[in-house]
């Protein structure tokens, strides 16, 4: 099970990595930019089930960790205007970031996934998860809505 686990967590890294490379080739809006956590809270359905359930305290721990990591995420996200249009600018640094979250993440679930149950494990990291898109994503909006405002009100001299 750890394997698979580690597996999709790679699979999920990779995913991240092809969206975001692609997202840089099409102009953004606030539905692109704000859906993804809005879908992605659905998966807090999992602590319905009696085996992903912790203790507050800890869930509260790994949403401050993801809200940690979100800020390397948030310095490398930048808009650019080209034709009017916003666009997620591409960052090489995003993509090395997002690897070495993934190897942090993957050494602290090892370490953890013998104390605790897969199920709490995986529980936790997708509130870790959470943590960190959610900020993200609201920052991105806060940048983009700036952007967007300077674009339709251009200063003039």
């Amino acid at each position: 099970m750890q394997v698979i686990s580690l597996l999709i967590g790679v699979v999920f890294a990779a995913t991240v990595i092809f969206v975001r490379l692609k997202a840089s080739n099409k102009p953004t809006n606030a539905k692109k930019i704000l859906l993804p956590p809005i879908f992605m809270s659905t998966g807090f359905l999992m602590f319905l089930a009696p085996e992903t359930r912790v203790p507050m305290i800890e869930l509260i721990e790994a949403f401050l960790v993801g809200m940690i990591f979100s800020v390397l995420l948030i310095k490398t996200s930048k808009f650019q205007v080209i034709d009017g249009k916003i666009y997620l600018k591409r960052s090489k640094a995003f993509i090395f970031i997002l690897i070495g979250l993934l190897i942090v993440r993957t050494v602290i679930k090892i370490f953890l996934e013998q104390e605790i149950h897969l199920g709490q494990t995986a529980g936790l990291f997708f509130t870790l998860a959470f943590g960190m898109i959610l900020p993200w994503r609201v920052a991105m909006y806060i940048m983009y809505k700036r952007l967007l405002k300077k674009t339709e009100n251009p200063i003039t001299t």
